[in-house]
């Protein structure tokens, strides 16, 4: 896949390599930041490529890590970004995943100096990225701190200088026979309603004026479309209230509501209380974008040590994408159930004193960061997996366990489980 235009590449290169300026009333400051953050630069290379098995551009060096050490460290007669002009990199001219890739790791947590100018970089990369149908986003957060992966936009998306609602970047979407029921979508006023927040704006004119965050999404939505409801008589007219807007619309108007709602809200639980409702719909919200499962399922980017545990999500998902079989998604879900359960066994083939269940009990407690309250969670969450492969026909065959009975399910199926998988892989050791 080469979609990223040398235009675009070369334009990272040169922000990385010459920083950019930054003006205010006293003067012009010129602002920098290298990509390889709080590491040293070899450090940082080879959490992406195996310098030590890559041939080195000299041949008095057995390899790539040895040929750097000689010419950033020891003689340092290497220009500064060079790695971008390297051929045996792929920065320059490789797969746009290779490009990609080498961005996320630039901002990851562990990589990324905190104190440094990096945020700024962050958005101009992405806004550098629109053009060519990219955007870097938070993945999951680790430590309190984003994770970020990269994904493609539509091209209304590119085109458009706003956040862009659901029902207008899938117009498709408007097509799906789906629902929300009234029972869901009270419980997701309740949400808005506990994180509505009142505030000061202030017009083009300077005329401040309060306001509230379902106010504010509302105007926004108008940008867009006319906001309507369905009234008493079943006729679509301009909605009264946000109120009304959630209850009596169609499902597609709702997804839009919270998108633009998320941008505002300045707290992560706003999120993570929403997937709670979406999650049995088959949807999540991330970096303020709802979409299905099956399209927030992208290749894991970790490296996976337990060979077994790495060749099942492999097979899973590559058949889950392949719609080549009718069968392929009830294969795919049947292997990320063998996956979880191997991925509960995970630290036995480390530590041959550890059972099972002590084993899920260090994963679970890397994952919530040794915090009482998560820890719970993820317990509850592991042991609902476990039940839900033992109950239904997924794993186990048996006459007594209950059957599959719209192949729709296995999209939520496979989705809950491989989110708590990719989640977990961020935390093994």
């Amino acid at each position: 896949m080469k979609n990223i235009t040398t235009i675009t590449r070369r334009d990272i290169y040169e922000l990385f390599r010459d920083g950019y300026d930054e003006y205010s009333f006293i003067g012009t400051d010129k602002m920098q930041y290298h990509y390889f953050g709080r590491l040293e630069e070899i450090e940082f290379l080879k959490l992406l490529y195996d310098l030590d098995n890559m041939p080195s551009t000299n041949n008095r060096f057995k390899n790539a890590t040895d040929d750097i050490w000689q010419h950033t460290v020891n003689n340092d007669d290497w220009d500064y970004c060079w790695v971008f002009k390297d051929e045996r990199f792929g920065l320059e001219m490789g797969d746009d995943k290779v490009l990609l890739d080498f961005i996320c790791k630039v901002f990851d947590p562990a990589v990324r100096s905190e104190k440094g100018n990096w945020k700024n970089f962050f958005y101009k990369i992405n806004s550098i990225l629109k053009a060519d149908g990219y955007e870097i986003y938070e993945q999951s957060r680790i430590s309190n701190r984003a994770v970020y992966y990269w994904r493609t936009i539509s091209d209304i998306e590119k085109n458009s200088d706003s956040p862009v609602p659901f029902s207008i970047r899938k117009p498709q979407s408007k097509k799906v026979k789906f629902t929300i029921t009234m029972k869901v979508r009270g419980e997701i006023l309740v949400i808005l309603g506990r994180y509505n927040e009142s505030f000061q704006e202030t017009t083009e004119t300077g005329w401040n004026y309060n306001t509230e965050t379902v106010l504010e999404v509302m105007k926004s939505l108008a940008e867009f479309y006319k906001p309507c409801a369905f009234d008493s008589k079943g006729v679509y007219a301009v909605a009264p209230s946000y109120i009304e807007f959630i209850k009596k619309n169609h499902y597609y108007c709702v997804f839009d509501f919270l998108e633009l709602f998320s941008r505002y809200c300045t707290t992560n639980n706003f999120v993570t209380e929403i997937n709670a409702k979406l999650k049995g719909l088959g949807y999540s919200l991330q970096d303020c974008k709802i979409e299905p499962f099956n399209e927030i399922i992208e290749t894991i980017s970790q490296p996976i040590q337990e060979i077994g545990l790495r060749e099942l999500l492999e097979q899973a998902l590559a058949l889950f994408k392949d719609n080549a079989r009718k069968d392929n998604k009830q294969l795919a879900t049947e292997k990320i159930w063998g996956a979880f359960e191997r991925l509960k066994s995970y630290y036995i083939s480390t530590s041959p004193k550890v059972d099972k269940k002590q084993s899920v009990e260090k994963i679970v407690k890397d994952m919530a960061n040794s915090n009482v309250d998560y820890i719970n969670f993820f317990n509850e969450e592991f042991k609902r997996l476990t039940d839900i492969g033992n109950k239904y026909r997924i794993r186990h065959h048996e006459v007594n366990k209950i059957d599959i009975i719209d192949d729709l399910y296995y999209d939520y199926f496979f989705g809950r489980c491989y989110t708590l998988i990719s989640l977990a892989l961020k935390y093994l050791k």
